[in-house]
């Protein structure tokens, strides 16, 4: 009898899933989709890449979908944080200087994929991933807001006048702060940018 409860012990065992860390796992896929985009992402690649299984990865974190939603919520959380701190800067134009400088150090700096997650990801969603490629937009959106808001802050201050368009401004911002992340995954050097950047601050309203 002693022998029967032991290999049913041992048994039990062996079909508990590995303990492992959710925050060290999301990380993993979320160098996965950087890397390849949401849809060039196979759950295999993701399995691989988070050392998990199948039925772990699905009980723990959802679908694919559902994933890609824990692993960009990871990866805006830490953003988010950044901006607030840049925008904490005296100026608005100091600190939208060093959100395009921030930002180009960091895409060339070859410790992580070049580009944005969000809009290298959303760039290449097909038909099929619609949904996706909404939620992304919406998340966008969202920076847009701080920069807007940082902006007009800036002109109830008297930094920008009070004829400046701060929704104008802030979008052409934003598009220079996106192209950048375009240009950078395209092979663009940290000159390259930097000059785009000159051009881009030499637009500061006056």
């Amino acid at each position: 009898m002693a022998k029967v409860t032991n290999k049913t012990a041992k048994s039990s065992h062996a079909g508990r899933p590995k303990a492992f860390d959710p925050k060290q796992a999301l990380d993993a896929a979320l160098s996965v989709f950087w890397e390849r985009g949401y849809e060039g992402t196979s759950i295999t690649d993701l399995t691989k890449a988070m050392k998990l299984n199948k039925p772990s990865l699905y009980a723990t974190f959802g679908d694919k979908a559902e994933l890609f939603r824990k692993v960009v919520d990871r990866y805006l959380a830490t953003q988010t944080s950044v901006w607030e701190e840049i925008f904490r800067e005296a100026t608005a134009r100091t600190a939208i200087a060093r959100l395009f400088n921030d930002s180009a150090d960091s895409l060339t700096s070859g410790q992580r994929p070049r580009g944005c997650l969000l809009v290298q990801s959303a760039l290449t969603c097909s038909a099929e991933s619609e949904c996706i490629k909404k939620e992304l937009a919406l998340k966008r959106a969202d920076g847009d807001s701080m920069l807007r808001a940082r902006l007009a802050r800036a002109q109830a201050e008297g930094e920008l006048a009070p004829d400046v368009d701060v929704a104008a401004l802030s979008r052409y911002f934003s598009t220079i702060l996106r192209g950048i992340s375009v240009e950078a995954s395209a092979g663009a050097t940290r000159q390259d940018l930097q000059n785009v950047i000159d051009v881009a601050m030499k637009s500061w309203p006056t």
